[in-house]
């Protein structure tokens, strides 16, 4: 029997979004330690077989499931100006964050990547992910004149973001529109005066 499913770009198994819709859950819900691959293949109805075709070890599916799931993406905007491209992504950020289906999935990678190797690069394959996917918004930037082409992405997306997760998940503080608003002007325009 074919496992796979043509889905346009890669191939991958049929049930992938089951399969990647029960690796979250199960992450979610046990952590990184009670996520295995018997109990994903249970809870997504698959045989074990099947996963072990597609992904060597729990590390790659999770890998999988973070980058190609459809719960944790959201659209790139394109707002027209730069400051409001960032200001509708870090909220996209924050509503991950803080999504009763989302929420848990971020705090368990966040509680998980001390100390484990193989779940640390599967957060940078994450994240390496979101900022090609957010690529385009400093490039239609730089087009309209509103940034320099030297400046780094990735950086000015840690700061965003970091802002975020920090309030969030380490002061367990609210984070208001007003917050994010703030936040991307600091980035766009520095702190002094």
């Amino acid at each position: 029997m074919d496992e796979s499913a043509d889905t346009g770009t890669t191939a991958r198994p049929r049930r992938a979004e089951a399969i990647f819709a029960a690796t979250l859950e199960l992450l979610a819900t046990a952590g990184y330690e009670g996520l295995t691959m018997e109990a994903v293949a249970l809870r997504a109805g698959v045989n074990k077989t099947t996963l072990y075709r597609w992904w060597k070890s729990k590390d790659e599916v999770l890998a999988a499931a973070l980058t190609e799931s459809d719960l944790l993406t959201f659209p790139v905007p394109d707002t027209g100006s730069l400051r409001g491209d960032l200001i509708e992504t870090a909220r996209s950020i924050h509503g991950l964050l803080t999504d009763a289906a989302t929420a848990p999935i971020a705090a368990a990678v966040l509680a998980a990547s001390p100390g484990r190797p193989s779940l640390a690069a599967v957060g940078r394959m994450f994240f390496a992910d979101r900022a090609a996917r957010e690529h385009p918004l400093f490039r239609r930037a730089v087009e309209r004149g509103e940034l320099d082409d030297r400046t780094d992405p990735r950086l000015v997306m840690d700061m965003l973001a970091g802002a975020i997760w920090f309030r969030v998940f380490l002061r367990a503080e609210q984070v208001e529109a007003a917050d994010i608003d703030k936040a991307v002007d600091i980035v766009l325009n520095g702190i002094a005066a």
